[in-house]
């Protein structure tokens, strides 16, 4: 395990495989996979298997939280790795309060990606 996955795992309080997501979504699992590749949900490899897993906070009542898609492509944007993006949206901002994923849960998204859009400043 690298450093980064070391970090993320300790982020990131609970995780889905794809075919979990595809369940709560109410959709395959090929349309899962073609979220991840359009950069609407991170997917990391995990565990000894390095299956593809997604963090569970991405997913909320049948559909991805609003806002996440958006906060994304602003980090991408600023030249984030998917590694980063995972570490900026679990990390706790004192000022949302909480966590950026938290704010997207509870949504809070405007908050969150004003504080996306200062990071390329």
């Amino acid at each position: 395990m690298t450093e980064i996955d070391a970090k993320i795992d300790a982020l990131v309080p609970a995780w889905l495989t794809l075919p979990d997501v595809a369940e709560r979504l109410g959709v395959e699992v090929t349309r899962v996979r073609q979220l991840v590749k359009e950069g609407q949900l991170i997917a990391v490899r995990r565990g000894e298997n390095r299956v593809l897993q997604v963090p569970e906070e991405f997913i909320g009542d049948g559909k991805i939280v609003k806002g996440l898609v958006g906060t994304l492509t602003l980090l991408k944007d600023d030249g984030f790795s998917d590694e980063e993006m995972l570490e900026w949206l679990f990390t706790p901002d004192p000022s949302l309060p909480g966590t950026p994923a938290q704010a997207l849960s509870e949504n809070r998204g405007t908050e969150v990606k004003r504080r996306a859009q200062a990071l390329a400043v």
